[in-house]
């Protein structure tokens, strides 16, 4: 009869020594899979910043270019240092990613560098020259891809922080996030005034 006992005792404890290497498994697995989620954002904001610093050291050959052309466009000129410095001084690291209020000033600077540029394309429309000048149409060209480039690795970022964002508030991984202090990351968003139909006036 003892034996018998003991047989069950064991059998109980092996079954739930099983549930908990079962679920120590499951836990392990999940947090890996948040892990390399996690790194999956940092990487592909990591691209976003190339992008932006591609274009950023561009703008003083293109400003400096623009200047010997059109001497009276200053406030354009200095509109578009300006804009370059104020983002040259954000300190941008992956940590930004975890506070809204730091990655959406990120986002206005970009927004302003990047209206800032819009203007000063604008003023060459006036310098025939300067619209032939070879230099220029080489820095046009890379600002412009580099702007598409942009425009790619932001929305490869919002599609891969929508899948770690979607993992981490998903039943039962969201046990593991939590624990593991796995927190919601920002998505790019388009400007307030995208969404309206801009005028255009002749």
């Amino acid at each position: 009869m003892k034996s018998k006992g003991l047989i069950i005792t064991l059998s109980v404890l092996g079954g739930i020594l099983l549930i908990a290497v079962i679920v120590i498994g499951w836990g392990v697995s999940t947090y890996n899979k948040l892990v390399a989620l996690d790194q999956g954002v940092t990487g592909a904001w990591a691209q976003v910043e190339n992008q932006y610093q591609r274009r950023y050291d561009l703008i003083p050959n293109l400003v400096e270019t623009v200047k010997g052309y059109a001497k009276h466009e200053q406030q354009t000129l200095e509109e578009v240092t300006n804009a370059r410095a104020k983002v040259g001084q954000m300190v941008i690291s992956p940590e930004v990613l975890k506070n809204p209020q730091s990655f959406q000033m990120f986002e206005k600077a970009q927004g302003e560098l990047t209206s800032a540029l819009t203007r000063l394309m604008a003023v060459s429309e006036n310098y025939p020259n300067l619209k032939a000048n070879e230099n220029f149409l080489q820095l046009q060209a890379q600002l412009e891809g580099t702007e598409n480039r942009i425009a790619v690795e932001r929305r490869r970022f919002n599609e891969v922080v929508q899948a770690y964002n979607t993992s981490i508030k998903t039943l039962p991984t969201s046990f593991i996030a939590g624990f593991g202090g796995f927190g919601p990351k920002a998505y790019f968003q388009a400007e307030a005034q995208a969404q309206s139909a801009p005028q255009v006036k002749f």
